[in-house]
């Protein structure tokens, strides 16, 4: 069982506002973009796993109680018999042992296993590029495929892996994307802010902008005010009519440290913006 405060780092009296700090620390921390050390990759599946669960109360409440995100499944009306068939009365149980001649001969009958609900969180790169998940239901370990550009809702059924029965039921798990460090889903289109220095920003140039594909290089052009987006099509989320739109808000960066030979050219910088004034 994995204990997903320590995951975090917090502990299990922590608010949900030391969670979030702890999730977006370690997020940006080990986020597959900026570190490419071995494990970090598997590390930021874990943290964001751990997030999905203690970031929601109720979801909180049941790993706390049951040391898993799903509680155990209700028994059905009239309880289970031994082979994962739902007993209809006395009746049928005795019949089952005593023969037909007891109860006129009436027989149980089996019944299809229940449904089992549980959630499926998953990060923006999953939900992107889809593909296959291990995970671990009611202690089992299964695998499910993941469709490239799932959104959030979608319900993913996985066949016999639900309550016994004749047949077994499915599961159903319903997608939940987590929060991302850098980008936010609107629809098939990403949002994200695009750090440009100042002198670019002024005179234009070119600089390294994220996408869940990699670093791309994109063209400011001069004069580019804060707060401006720069739109590049085709880099967002797949969808059913095709990929959306990444946007990219420009944060204009003000250096923080300067050689004295860049703080004089601020400085003269300074002065002819002055003086045209």
């Amino acid at each position: 069982m994995k204990d997903y405060y320590a995951i975090l780092g917090v502990p299990r009296n922590a608010t949900q506002e030391e969670i979030k700090r702890a999730y977006k620390r370690l997020a940006r921390q080990y986020h597959p973009d900026v570190n490419k050390s071995p494990g970090a990759e598997e590390r930021f599946k874990e943290i964001n796993e751990a997030y999905a669960v203690l970031s929601d109360p109720e979801k909180r409440k049941i790993y706390d109680t049951y040391g898993t995100t799903t509680p155990p499944p209700p028994p059905p009306p009239g309880g289970y018999d031994f082979g994962g068939f739902e007993v209809e009365d006395f009746s049928d149980f005795f019949q089952e042992l005593f023969g037909g001649g007891l109860f006129g001969g009436r027989r149980t009958r089996p019944r299809r296993g229940r449904d089992l609900r549980a959630e499926l969180p998953l990060s923006l790169e999953e939900a992107f590029h889809g593909g296959e998940k291990n995970l671990e239901v009611n202690g089992r370990r299964i695998t499910v495929r993941i469709p490239p550009g799932v959104q959030e809702g979608a319900v993913i059924r996985v066949p016999g892996m639900g309550n016994p029965g004749e047949p077994p039921g499915d599961l159903l798990l319903s997608v939940r994307l987590l929060p991302h460090p850098v980008f936010r889903l609107e629809g098939t289109d990403l949002h994200a802010t695009l750090d440009v220095p100042a002198p670019i920003a002024v005179v234009g140039g070119k600089v390294r902008a994220p996408t869940l594909e990699g670093p791309v290089e994109v063209t400011i052009p001069p004069k580019t005010q804060a707060g401006r987006k720069l739109r590049l099509r085709g880099k967002g989320f797949p969808g059913p009519h095709g990929r959306g739109d990444l946007y990219l808000e420009v944060r204009v960066v003000i250096p923080e440290r300067l050689t004295p030979e860049e703080e004089a050219l601020w400085k003269r910088l300074a002065e002819v913006h002055h003086a045209r004034a």
